[in-house]
């Protein structure tokens, strides 16, 4: 079992978690129908950067 060889202090421990926190996602809107969507991803409806990339038969 690893054991430290000397006490973290409260700084050091701060300063490797500074890096630990969550970052809300970017939302974008779609150009054609103006539904938000994460970046880099198509909408619900099968659209990306304006163009329909999927075409729902279900409809």
């Amino acid at each position: 079992m690893a054991v430290q060889k000397s006490k973290v202090t409260r700084s050091r421990r701060g300063q490797r978690r500074s890096h630990d926190s969550l970052s809300i996602k970017t939302l974008s809107v779609d150009q054609m129908t103006g539904e938000i969507h994460l970046r880099h991803h198509m909408t619900p409806d099968g659209f990306f950067k304006g163009r329909q990339i999927v075409v729902n038969e279900i409809d």
